[in-house]
């Protein structure tokens, strides 16, 4: 098996600089590092990653808990996160919490006894436990999708990195509203979540925009997953005076209420509009297809690992969030029709 020596030898440089061009230590010319990186690729050289740990404190690992087993837009954020981690030569050690406040803590305890360099995390609805051993641990974390207020002025700096959502979620409403409806319902998600009430004040935008009132009757909790949004949707189609347009707050709270209307025998948009916060890869394949926003949900992942990195390059620096966009997908369960049917229907004529 290869060794350094090898590799220093091979390249005609010294120990120490094959040690700068691994570790990128100390600044080496173009020359030399394209000398060592052609020796470690014809020597087939791999680099003792416990051994290089031990020396600088750091294991390149990052610790990411996102429930992406029962919540598939958490899905897309890993895959961001590991192309970001794999780019900048981090491995990922993975856990889900299932957003629950008790093994959160206890999958991140788990992480952090692995020694990871930093944690990415999607916290719960109630993380006190999580940020309290977060802080007591000076662990560098970056949170991502929703936002935890700091516990005190005192506490370690924690980033953030989460889709803009109060103002998409009006422009659903204001696009409903637009096409005459004025009951329109939101099926929101669990209670306590960042994502929960900023979709909440958007909804309530939306409806002050258009000059609607807010009617909390029109307002259920979905819990952020799909047979409590089935329940949820129940409610609302039971009111004696139902919302004739419906808001789902994420991805499986559309799925429970697309059952629920199905069990209903009710169409959409036939017999309610719906649209939905969270694209998905089969949203363009529903009957009718499925008007939503789109989270630019890979980029949080690979911005989340940024964050990370700079965290870990400047630890004192002040706490940063970062807002991305959102894409408004206009297809046809709103109840209109999309740019492309309207243009053929005007060749049509």
């Amino acid at each position: 098996m290869a060794t350094m020596v090898d590799v220093a030898r091979s390249a005609g440089v010294s120990v120490a600089t094959v040690s700068h061009v691994l570790n990128d230590t100390r600044p080496v010319l173009p020359s030399t590092r394209e000398a060592v990186l052609t020796a470690i690729e014809e020597l087939g050289y791999t680099p003792n990653t416990l051994a290089r740990s031990l020396v600088t404190s750091r294991t390149r690992s990052i610790g990411l808990a996102v429930s992406a087993i029962s919540n598939p837009y958490f899905t897309e954020i890993l895959q961001g996160v590991e192309a970001g981690a794999l780019e900048e030569g981090y491995s990922l050690l993975i856990a889900d919490p299932h957003d629950d406040p008790e093994h959160e803590r206890k999958v991140v305890q788990l992480l952090h006894e692995r020694r990871v360099d930093g944690m990415i995390v999607a916290p719960s609805a109630a993380p006190d436990a999580l940020v309290a051993y977060l802080g007591r641990h000076s662990v560098p974390t970056v949170f991502l999708d929703r936002v935890v207020e700091a516990p005190s002025a005192d506490a370690p700096p924690v980033d953030h990195v989460c889709a803009e959502n109060v103002e998409p979620t009006a422009q659903l409403v204001t696009h409903l509203a637009g096409l005459g409806h004025r009951r329109i319902g939101l099926v929101a998600g669990l209670p306590g979540l960042s994502t929960t009430r900023e979709r909440i004040t958007g909804y309530r935008y939306g409806l002050a925009a258009a000059g609607l009132p807010y009617d909390e009757r029109l307002l259920a909790y979905g819990d952020s997953e799909s047979a409590a949004a089935e329940r949820a949707t129940e409610k609302l189609l039971s009111l004696a005076a139902r919302p004739t347009a419906l808001v789902t707050a994420n991805n499986a709270m559309t799925i429970g209420a697309l059952r629920a209307l199905r069990e209903r025998g009710l169409s959409v948009p036939g017999d309610l509009a719906l649209c939905c916060f969270d694209d998905f890869a089969w949203a363009d394949l529903f009957e009718p297809r499925l008007t939503a926003i789109a989270q630019p949900s890979k980029e949080i992942g690979a911005q989340a690992v940024r964050l990370l990195l700079d965290r870990l390059a400047s630890p004192d620096r002040p706490a940063r969030v970062l807002r991305l966009p959102c894409a408004f997908v206009h297809r046809t369960s709103c109840g209109c029709p999309t740019p492309s049917e309207q243009s053929q229907k005007g060749n049509i004529s």
